[in-house]
C-alpha cells in the first residue's frame, strides 16, 4: 500500500507532507462537457434563460469552487491560487464544452482545483437550465494538461496512458 501517497505503510490515511517540495509555478487545465437539446443551447447563447446569464454564472461558480477545493476534497492542500479562468466553447449545436485553467506558485499541483472548477461550472449550467431540459448529461470531466513539479508535464493524448 505504500505506493499511494495518501496511505502510510500501515494502511492509515495521511495528508502528504509537501513542506520539503520546491515552490514552482504549477498549472493545470481540465475540461467537462454538458450535452443538451439544441433548443436549450440556443437559449443559453441568446441569453434567454429566465435565471439569468448561464455562462457568466457558471464561470463565477467554477472560479469560486476552485478556491474551495481544499475544503471539498479530503486531504487536498488549500492553495493560494494565482489565477482561475473558465472558458466555454460550442463544438456542436448540443454541447457546451468547458475548460478551466488554474495557476499557482506552490509546493503541490493544482489538478484538483482545475477539475473542481470544470465540474462545478458544468453543474451550474445544468442547474440553471434543468427546467428546460432534465435530460442534460454532464460528461468527460478530465484533466487535459498539468505542469510544474516532479511528475513532469502531462498533456492528454501525449502520455501514452489515455
Amino acid at each position: 500500500m505504500s505506493e499511494f501517497t495518501h496511505i502510510n505503510p500501515s494502511g492509515e490515511i495521511r495528508m502528504v507532507d509537501v513542506g520539503g517540495k520546491e515552490i514552482t509555478l504549477r498549472k493545470a487545465r481540465a475540461s467537462a462537457c454538458v450535452r443538451m437539446k439544441a433548443s436549450t443551447l440556443q437559449k443559453i447563447q441568446e441569453g434567454a434563460i429566465a435565471k439569468g446569464s448561464v455562462l457568466e454564472t457558471a464561470r463565477l461558480a467554477g472560479i469560486m469552487a476552485a478556491k474551495q477545493t481544499g475544503a471539498l476534497i479530503p486531504l487536498c492542500h488549500p492553495l493560494p491560487l494565482d489565477v482561475v479562468s473558465v472558458r466555454f466553447d460550442f463544438p456542436d449545436p448540443t454541447t457546451v464544452a468547458i475548460e478551466a485553467e488554474v495557476r499557482a506558485t506552490a509546493r503541490t499541483g493544482v489538478e484538483m482545483e482545475a477539475l473542481v472548477a470544470a465540474s462545478v461550472a458544468a453543474l451550474t449550467v445544468y442547474d440553471m437550465c434543468k427546467s428546460l431540459d432534465r435530460a442534460m448529461v454532464i460528461d468527460r470531466v478530465q484533466l487535459e494538461e498539468k505542469s510544474g513539479g516532479r511528475s513532469g508535464h502531462f498533456v492528454r493524448g501525449h502520455s501514452g496512458t489515455d
